[in-house]
């Protein structure tokens, strides 16, 4: 590195450390669950009387501080860990002011919160949206919300930050003494990682929210070897909104000798071979599929042109609603941010809607989509669903999705046992492992972390290099059993990347256990 780089970089370094010091010293200065007494209302007030001197006709501001911590231990060494911040501890803080002028939007955004940089923010953003108006083709329309004065947080039992590291430490060193246990186990990597999000948003409609959550995400892996065959086999526990609790309570120890054994039998598993079989999927399995094929797909702005660099468009388009056909009858879909210990459950989206649930498919049919205020009219909603977020202050607010799950059965659905000893030629599936889909979200390819091959009602060997082809409709249309609401289980990902550039959600998908009718399986990949 030059030394001109070297000094860029540590003055970003230096900026972000002095901003997120500014913002906590602030909100120490703050009293909770009283919006109005907050230090931040009076600066919210300087950045929207700039935005109205100015000619904006809607303006908002949103302060952040984000937090993420992460602790792993390889074998027996410390690292850095993994998860949401991808190693350590990670603080980042600031405000971005977001404008409509001329018709357009404008956003700018600064780690500096001080009442000068406020107003030199809101002026900043105004200027965008004038030089944007130049070239518009149309004008923002928002749908109308009510307004809101409310402070909002995550229930958390155990606060992360009020754990020991040597505590933390000695967690991950009992999973990993346990796998180490198991004689053909070469490598065994286990992680907690945490994230720690603040928010205060203030509208020129009149709303002024604070909002505060935790997200835990705990997991371990363990490597195996037996010949020249080396498998990985991953637990995760269901990531959720949360403190270390979700730790404490996701049976990590007790699972791990399990695990330890299903990587080392993994090694010498055959290959599944290709054809068409029945897919009987986990709820952590088909977590993937859902996210992908359905998640993805049900997002606004991807129907109607507005996302498309970054993964592409949708196959669905608006005159599909209450007409196409999406899965079978026990197909039903519904996108929810107010589900606990949900990713993506809050209190406002960064439109200050309140949170809601809704369906997005109905006994196969789709029956609905996710919209922020901007987007709800192209559907002729006149409410949005609320599905505006950002991922730090330094970025612009647009549509992510929510947390989006296949509903469980009805009483006397089949249980997972009784769905695999009604199948005659299958492979059951478990967990998240390869994909990859078009650019329409129409046409994917699936793999797992785990196989086990189903003969005449019963689980039988572990196979390997499994993976599956998935046409969306005609998958979801195969759908021929689905167990009840005691199997049915939320798992997430940390990782879903929209827009340019890149912002990061973190939603979560919930299933019950499914049996997919006639897939296609082949040996695609070494898993």
């Amino acid at each position: 590195m030059k030394r001109r780089d070297f000094v860029k970089t540590m003055g970003a370094v230096g900026v972000g450390l002095y901003a997120s010091d500014l913002v906590a010293d602030l909100l120490a200065q703050s009293p909770r669950q009283r919006v109005l007494e907050s230090r931040f209302k009076g600066l919210s007030d300087i950045a929207l009387g700039e935005a109205k001197r100015l000619g904006c006709s809607y303006a908002d501001v949103r302060f952040t501080r984000n937090v993420s911590d992460a602790i792993g231990v390889r074998d027996r060494i410390v690292t850095g860990g993994g998860g949401f911040g991808g190693g350590g501890r990670e603080e980042s803080a600031g405000f971005g002011v977001r404008v409509i002028h001329s018709g357009v939007w404008g956003f700018a955004s600064s780690p500096f919160v001080t009442e000068d940089e406020v107003k030199k923010i809101a002026a900043q953003a105004t200027d965008v949206a004038k030089a944007s108006a130049i070239s518009k083709r149309f004008e923002v329309r928002l749908a109308p919300t009510d307004t809101y004065i409310d402070y909002w947080e995550v229930p958390v039992k155990v606060n992360p930050d009020t754990v020991t590291l040597d505590d933390k430490i000695a967690f991950l060193m009992k999973i990993n003494e346990a796998a180490l246990k198991q004689p053909d186990v070469m490598r065994v990597q286990s992680q907690i990682a945490f994230d720690f999000e603040w928010k205060y948003l203030a509208t020129s409609e009149g709303s002024v929210i604070e909002q505060e959550l935790w997200r835990t995400f705990p997991s371990f892996n363990v490597t195996a070897r037996k010949g020249n065959q080396v498998k990985q086999r991953t637990f995760t526990v269901p990531p959720k909104t949360g403190g270390y609790e979700i730790a404490l309570e996701g049976k990590m120890l007790e699972n791990v000798e399990r695990i330890a054994a299903e990587a080392a039998e993994h090694c010498t598993a055959p290959p599944v071979g290709v054809g068409l079989k029945d897919l009987v999927m986990t709820p952590s399995q088909a977590m993937l599929t859902i996210h992908e094929i359905v998640a993805h797909a049900t997002e606004l702005d991807r129907i109607v042109g507005y996302e498309a660099n970054y993964a592409g468009t949708s196959f669905v388009k608006i005159s599909d609603l209450g007409k196409m056909k999406y899965g079978s009858k026990l197909f039903n879909v519904t996108a929810d941010r107010t589900i606990a210990g949900g990713m993506c459950t809050v209190g406002y989206d960064d439109d200050g809607v309140k949170s809601q649930e809704w369906p997005l498919v109905r006994e196969g049919i789709l029956v609905g989509l996710q919209t922020n205020r901007e987007t709800a009219h192209y559907i002729g909603e006149t409410h949005s669903r609320g599905c505006t977020f950002a991922t730090s202050w330094r970025n612009y607010p647009f549509l992510r999705m929510p947390n989006v799950h296949v509903d469980a059965g009805p009483p006397g659905s089949p249980t997972p046992e009784e769905i695999i000893a009604d199948t005659k030629d299958g492979v059951l599936i478990d967990g998240r492992g390869s994909y990859s889909i078009d650019q329409q979200r129409f046409n994917g390819q699936f793999g797992g972390d785990a196989f086990w091959e189903v003969k005449n009602g019963k689980r039988t060997r572990m196979v390997s290099d499994v993976t599956y082809n998935a046409i969306t409709t005609d998958f979801w249309q195969n759908l021929d059993a689905i167990s009840g609401k005691e199997s049915w289980e939320m798992f997430g990902t940390t990782g879903d990347a929209k827009g340019q550039p890149v912002q990061i959600n973190h939603p979560s998908h919930g299933s019950p256990w499914c049996r997919i009718r006639r897939i296609m399986v082949g040996a695609a990949y070494a898993g």
